[in-house]
């Protein structure tokens, strides 16, 4: 089943097995795409959205000499552009990270849930909204945190998502970035992220290598990146992460 990740363990939101099955029936086609490939261009009129089944996705905007600032990441089970249904057009652009496997919503078909299903059409709005606030949670990361933390809580947050979708224990999980790309999430060059990753390891909070995070001390790298993963909306109950107060200034 193509969509057995989207909204897996998601609080209020999870799919019934009949909205489930509408959504599978409205897939028109599976596309498998080469890592680092663009697969829409801020701009370009749009009749589709993609769920990603498989790999990391990314949004992203250039500055003007072509460095590039990742603006959200995506993992298994994500609804990618699901905003390009009412917006046809996007303001940045979509690439992979990875070797990914999507599948293809047209907008005829979403049109068509709207008129059907409305409890589903709430959900996948609910989903857009998702983003936002993990859009907001990026925001504040890069404008409050110091470098160790960034990651720290980026990597945090990775990890919810990913224990979410059923892709990590909690502690350890696959993760197909370089630290360029970290760098690039973080606002930090690549240097930088090579000697946050040093200091994690050092302090006993995680290990990156070989695309591989193992989450040494999750109470730690939590308090150090001040993440809160209620912005995720994530069953309690599938929801085996800490949550930490950010201390007042």
């Amino acid at each position: 089943m193509f969509t057995e990740r989207f909204l897996r363990d998601k609080r209020g939101a999870s799919l019934t097995a009949a909205e489930r099955a509408r959504l599978e029936a409205a897939i028109s086609e599976v596309r498998t795409y080469k890592p680092r490939k663009i697969i829409a261009k801020a701009g370009e009129p749009l009749d589709q959205s993609t769920l990603l089944i498989e790999g990391f996705m990314c949004r992203y905007l250039d500055d003007r000499s072509g460095l590039r600032q990742l603006v959200a990441i995506h993992v298994p089970g994500d609804f990618l552009d699901l905003h390009a249904f009412p917006l046809k057009v996007l303001d940045h652009d979509v690439a992979t990270l990875t070797g990914a496997t999507a599948a293809i919503v047209p907008h005829s078909e979403l049109e068509a849930i709207a008129d059907e299903m409305p409890e589903l059409t709430r959900k996948l709005w609910f989903s857009t909204l998702l983003d936002a606030a993990i859009h907001r949670a990026w925001l504040f990361r890069l404008g409050r945190l110091d470098a160790n933390a960034r990651v720290a809580h980026f990597l945090c947050e990775t990890n919810a998502r990913l224990v979410s979708a059923g892709l990590s224990d909690g502690r350890r999980f696959a993760l197909g970035l370089t630290q360029a790309d970290v760098a690039e999430i973080c606002g930090l060059t690549t240097v930088h992220v090579n000697r946050v990753m040093r200091q994690l390891r050092e302090d006993g909070l995680c290990v990156f290598r070989s695309s591989l995070v193992e989450i040494l001390d999750l109470a730690r790298l939590t308090a150090l990146g001040q993440f809160n993963p209620a912005y995720l909306y994530i069953d309690d109950d599938a929801n085996p992460l800490p949550s930490v107060q950010r201390p007042r200034s």
